[in-house]
């Protein structure tokens, strides 16, 4: 997996603040649904939100930041 340069993940975004705090979310949600489905990977949910992010999938919204 290729690392994502922040500059690449900071297109369009408010801050690297924002991006953590959607990162972390997005991680925490997608860690919750693999439990939820019995789901067992090798893969970090943290990678895969930050691939999500890298690839414009995921949004930041302001309600959802806070």
């Amino acid at each position: 997996m290729k690392r994502a340069s922040l500059d690449d993940m900071l297109k369009g975004r408010e801050s690297r603040y924002a991006l953590v705090i959607g990162v972390a979310k997005r991680a925490r949600e997608i860690a919750q649904n693999f439990k939820d489905e019995n789901v067992i990977t090798d893969e970090k949910p943290v990678l895969l939100a930050i691939e999500d992010f890298k690839n414009h999938n995921t949004t930041l919204s302001q309600e959802n930041m806070y």
